[in-house]
């Protein structure tokens, strides 16, 4: 994934970030998987994958710092590309 990631496709970002969130083939590290993340979710990220993620990063606070409102942000950009799990998330907030 690193080398389609160094490519700016986002979902390449978004699978590279889940390796480093579980630390499959890599050393766990947060902070990296919420980076990926961003990066994905700021190109649009067409499936709404990173943006969830990402929003589940500063829900939780793991690689980011806590923040609720930042977290709502990315569900609603998840859940206006018809992610299910991002509508769900908006519906509990």
């Amino acid at each position: 994934y690193r080398l389609a990631a160094d490519q700016e496709l986002s979902n390449a970002q978004y699978s590279l970030g889940l390796c480093y969130q579980r630390g499959t083939g890599v050393d766990q590290d947060y902070t990296e998987a919420a980076r990926l993340f961003r990066l994905g979710a700021d190109q649009g990220d067409t499936h709404g994958h990173a943006q969830y993620s990402l929003g589940l990063c500063y829900k939780n606070g793991t690689g980011v710092d806590l923040d609720y409102a930042e977290a709502v942000l990315w569900y609603r950009r998840a859940a206006d590309q018809g992610l299910a799990h991002a509508q769900h998330k908006l519906g509990a907030c």
